[in-house]
């Protein structure tokens, strides 16, 4: 179980993430200190570690529109935090399984700043509120580069497998 520390609306761009500003960071161990930056108040949380790895982002439609910079998937992974959205954008999401940032689909989440979620393999609880909701389950093979912790460390076991 963990809890909702951002609740967001839709439509949220990686620029809003990631500001373009920081672009010359590309660094996965770097990029996390620009995460949400424009919002100052979360940014020195984020910076604070003042929130365990698990906790939750909430986000309405089109989470993630916007440019393809990967960093926004890095700077949010750098954080150990997961997505919980109603709709991620395409490319969005292929960086997300790409880099193993933990997102799931959830098209009819309520939540608020605070709420305990759970997420299982095909819904998304809200135990503070007791409202079950559906989530879209991604293809066996996206969900276990993601669950892999992205497409280098699925691609190393893979081969390591191959070669016992």
């Amino acid at each position: 179980m963990a809890k909702v520390i951002l609740k967001l609306e839709h439509d949220i761009s990686t620029d809003d993430i990631y500001p373009g500003r920081f672009m010359a960071t590309v660094l996965p161990t770097e990029t996390p200190q620009f995460a949400f930056f424009d919002r100052t108040d979360f940014n020195a949380k984020l910076k604070a570690r003042a929130f365990p790895p698990g906790s939750i982002i909430v986000g309405g439609e089109n989470f993630g529109c916007g440019s393809s910079r990967e960093q926004a998937c890095s700077t949010l992974k750098g954080h150990e935090v997961a997505v919980v959205a109603r709709s991620i954008s395409r490319i969005f999401l292929q960086n997300s399984i790409n880099l193993g940032l933990q997102v799931v689909i959830c098209p009819g989440i309520e939540a608020s700043e605070g709420d305990e979620l759970e997420i299982t393999t095909d819904q998304v609880l809200n135990r503070t509120t007791g409202q079950f909701f559906d989530q879209v389950k991604l293809p066996a093979a996206r969900k276990g580069i993601m669950d892999a912790g992205g497409l280098i460390p699925y691609t190393r076991s893979r081969l390591m497998a191959k070669q016992s």
